[in-house]
């Protein structure tokens, strides 16, 4: 796992050379593409943005429509198109191990549309392989995993299984396992599509694969396996050796990734990476009047938002990647030695940042004080913390004092 840290300037020039191998909407006579810059009236032009390499890309406005790891897209925009390319090399090849270019993939609006596309991937691949239909197609998944899964399975007209989980470590119940694939098959579910997660949105736990997947194989000949990494993929790689849920293992077919998580990027940079030979299951050949066609779900989208992501990973590189996430994590440590010196009940895995206390032993005013998240707003039985970039010792200080108080005084009482 390496890739270089640039200086700023170096950043800089790359980027703004990319924006010169950009069309311009200034200087070019384009009369065809339904584009321009951003408005003017609006969004002006002065000396400063004209030295901010990411402000200048956003009033630029490129469009990154279509997948250019599989076909070289439209040529109007290929300066930034080309850093798109490089962060989807880092992801897949230096975070994610997979072998040379032997993936496809995209900056996605959001993890959502990445977790999305790939059971779209799945099930179209079925269905123009197999003849399958939408009633013969399952997901299945733990009831941790994030609500795309739902959303994903109501939009594309395939049926979701739910695997409940061990409510003190969050490991799948393999009694909720068997059931669930029983029902399935009773179902007529034919062709399966495995949703883990490497990293929670409420709990940061990580699915294992040796839970899942003997099982699922015994009573299935066609599945996939998809990884929902939109949290943990920029952390949870950084702080374990286990490679079950990255390209190493060859039953993992797809993962998302989210860089508007823990790489701090701007909201709406998800990332879709799938192994080569996949991605064209979700192609848009109707889509013609495209270069290269498109086959992703939202078509246009931004150029600014990889180019953020490429600039980010360059300005830590590798090296300095992991020692800001071994800080997050050290920090994550401490709280969790305190809640263990309080005697409180909580759950953390320990390669992430995220901590889940049982709500039994908090009060209202602190979750309200420190902004606590629920698992469930209806009937909560967990609250989290996760120990982000803005999240400082002092804070975390704050908040033990606080909640060693609400303590003292519920058991007073």
């Amino acid at each position: 796992m390496h890739w270089e840290k640039l200086s700023k300037d170096d950043i800089t020039n790359k980027v703004f050379n990319a924006l010169n191998n950009n069309l311009n909407y200034t200087t070019a006579s384009i009369l065809g593409l339904p584009g321009t810059y951003l408005d003017k009236e609006q969004f002006y032009t002065t000396p400063f943005i004209q030295q901010a390499a990411y402000l200048s890309v956003m009033m630029n406005n490129p469009n990154h429509i279509g997948c250019h790891t599989y076909s070289e897209g439209e040529y109007y925009f290929s300066g930034t198109q080309k850093l798109e390319i490089d962060v989807l090399r880092i992801c897949a090849e230096e975070i994610l191990n997979a072998g040379p270019k032997g993936y496809d993939g995209y900056v996605a609006p959001g993890g959502t549309e990445a977790n999305i596309q790939a059971q779209w991937v799945y099930r179209n691949y079925f269905i123009q392989n197999f003849k399958a239909l939408n009633s013969e197609i399952g997901v299945i998944f733990s009831e941790d995993a994030h609500y795309s899964v739902y959303k994903g399975a109501n939009l594309l007209n395939i049926t979701p299984f739910t695997v409940q989980v061990n409510h003190d470590d969050r490991s799948v119940s393999l009694e909720s396992l068997e059931e669930q694939v029983k029902n399935a098959k009773q179902a007529g579910i034919k062709y399966l599509i495995v949703h883990l997660s490497m990293g929670t949105t409420i709990f940061g736990s990580v699915d294992n694969t040796a839970d899942f997947l003997p099982f699922i194989k015994e009573n299935f000949e066609h599945y996939f396996v998809h990884v929902d990494a939109a949290f943990g993929g920029f952390l949870f790689p950084f702080v374990s050796d286990a490679q079950d849920l990255t390209f190493a293992n060859p039953e993992i077919t797809s993962i998302t990734v989210d860089a508007h998580k823990m790489l701090q990027a701007p909201y709406g940079t998800g990332i879709f990476l799938c192994r080569k030979g996949f991605i064209q299951y979700a192609q848009t050949p109707e889509a013609e009047y495209v270069y290269g066609t498109d086959f992703t779900l939202c078509g246009s989208r931004s150029g600014a938002n990889p180019v953020a992501v490429w600039m980010i990973l360059m300005t830590y590189g590798s090296e300095g990647w992991k020692q800001h996430i071994r800080s997050l994590i050290t920090l994550t440590d401490y709280v969790c030695e305190q809640l263990d010196r309080l005697n409180v009940k909580y759950y953390r895995n320990p390669a992430m940042n995220i901590i889940a206390i049982d709500s039994s032993y908090l009060t209202e005013e602190l979750v309200k004080k420190y902004y606590l998240v629920a698992d469930n707003y209806k009937a909560p039985k967990w609250f989290k913390i996760v120990v982000m970039d803005h999240v400082k010792k002092e804070m975390v200080d704050n908040f033990l004092a606080d909640f060693e108080e609400h303590l003292k005084l519920k058991s007073s009482n």
